[in-house]
């Protein structure tokens, strides 16, 4: 029994490695995508992480195995291939694909709203808490049920009356 247990626990021990051979990103650029030039090659890969595959979300170009991801890799390595800059191949793809894209999308334009609403929402929140706060803190140091001398005035007003 003894064995066994042992066995079974290098058996265990032995799948590490395996498991965490197998949990590393891969990456889905075939064969024959790849550049001859070194160079160009090296920057399609960069270029390719930081675009976004249209299938999955969340995923880069360089590591989905989406047929569309495929199409944008091609048209990735056919642009430098061309002599685009890489600031030209970006250009390109966000023209064509918009900028959904982009894994890190751009702070100008519109985005800028989308990029500012978050702490405008937390300083609003913290305004509103805060204020609320303040106006109990000066309800409670009136007392309950104990008038102001504005509302005392008021009520004999409307008691003579």
């Amino acid at each position: 029994m003894m064995r066994l247990v042992m066995a079974l626990w290098l058996a265990l021990a032995g799948l590490g490695p395996v498991m965490v051979v197998t949990a590393l990103p891969a990456h889905a650029v075939q064969p024959d995508e790849v550049l001859d030039d070194p160079a160009l090659e090296a920057r399609a890969r960069e270029l390719s992480r930081g675009l976004r595959c249209m299938v999955c979300r969340n995923e880069s170009i360089d590591e989905s195995n989406a047929e569309l991801a495929r199409d944008m890799r091609l048209l990735v390595r056919e642009r430098l291939v061309a002599g685009d800059s890489d600031q030209e191949v970006v250009t390109f793809i966000v023209d064509r694909y918009g900028e959904y894209a982009l894994l890190k999308p751009t702070t100008g334009g519109a985005n800028w709203l989308l990029w500012a609403a978050g702490p405008v929402m937390l300083l609003l929140a913290l305004g509103v808490g805060f204020s609320y706060l303040r106006g109990r803190q000066t309800a409670q140091e009136a007392g309950p049920g104990q008038l102001s001398e504005d509302e005392k005035a008021k009520l004999s007003k409307i008691l003579e009356d």
